[in-house]
């Protein structure tokens, strides 16, 4: 079994919560492609992650985090301005953040820092997520990219409070779609979806995307579950299990993770039929990921999705 590569932000989120009748936030490390990269590699897949991290307290937390778990740091770039933070508020499980910190600790990968025989020797790269809105970040991200060889996974995940006006979503579209035309597998969200297309629903927007050309698209749905098709059109919305959620930080970052897992294990599925099951064991994760409060810590290993679900892989 080969690795992969994952490039993007890390940072510190600061999770509302209530305790003792007040409301308090409780730091927690996140990002997506962090949470992607943390994901993976419970799972049992060896990552390699490629990002930026402030030189102060905080980033010191998140690379001795990401080195305890066994996440490969030797893509880490430290810099000389302070840790992102995330401020995040919740409408029941569901989060939504509000970013704080200028020049974003996260976004100053430079091209340079990339390692293309890490890449080209890699049996997935991924990339996506806030980070790519800006520079020097986007440039390294797609020098990455252009590196033949691995399969070429990516997320939008989008974030509406980073999009003040119409034209900074359309330069968004603009931007994600120029990876989905390459990607292998395109993984987004109903609500990317929705901002991205204006209202577009997921069967609709993985049409969109599949038309881009993009190989396989999975739309997750909250609790809904997944719709997942291929350019053969074959579109088909998974059930997910049923599960009290507590926290829905980081289930789609762990629905990723875990597709990137079965692609290293086991390599592109031969159908539809092998999608769906990739599909079907990502949700797995995620519902346990919503058991659970606050991102990347609660990522599952295989023995803890064992002891949950049993019979459901």
């Amino acid at each position: 079994m080969g690795y992969a590569v994952v490039l993007g932000e890390a940072l510190v989120d600061l999770l509302e919560t209530a305790r003792d009748g007040e409301l308090i936030y409780r730091q927690a490390i996140g990002g997506a492609p962090l949470n992607v990269a943390v994901g993976a590699t419970r799972l049992g897949g060896d990552v390699r992650y490629y990002g930026s991290l402030g030189n102060d307290t905080l980033g010191d937390r998140i690379a001795a985090f990401l080195r305890q778990l066994g996440v490969g740091t030797t893509g880490l770039t430290r810099v000389p301005v302070p840790t992102t933070l995330a401020v995040t508020t919740f409408e029941g499980a569901e989060p939504t953040f509000q970013f704080y910190g200028e020049p974003p600790s996260y976004a100053l990968l430079r091209p340079e820092d990339v390692d293309e025989q890490v890449v080209a020797g890699a049996d997935v790269v991924y990339t996506g997520s806030i980070c790519l809105m800006r520079e020097p970040f986007r440039a390294a991200a797609r020098k990455a990219w252009a590196v033949p060889g691995p399969l070429k996974v990516f997320d939008p995940n989008v974030r509406p409070k980073l999009l003040p006006d119409a034209a900074a979503v359309g330069a968004l579209r603009e931007l994600v779609e120029g990876f989905f035309a390459t990607a292998d597998l395109v993984k987004l969200s109903s609500a990317d979806a929705e901002v991205l297309w204006d209202g577009t629903g997921p069967a609709a927007a993985a049409e969109h995307v599949l038309k881009t050309g993009a190989k396989a698209v999975v739309v997750t749905c909250g609790a809904k579950g997944a719709y997942v098709a291929t350019a053969a059109g074959d579109g088909v919305l998974l059930t997910a299990p049923t599960v009290e959620a507590v926290d829905a930080t980081g289930a789609g970052d762990s629905v990723m993770g875990a597709l990137i897992r079965r692609l290293l294990a086991d390599g592109v599925p031969a159908d539809a039929e092998g999608w769906q099951s990739y599909v079907r064991f990502a949700l797995a994760v995620a519902g346990l990921v919503c058991e659970r409060p606050g991102g990347a810590v609660a990522m599952p290993t295989y023995e803890e999705l064992t002891a949950r679900w049993g019979a459901l892989l």
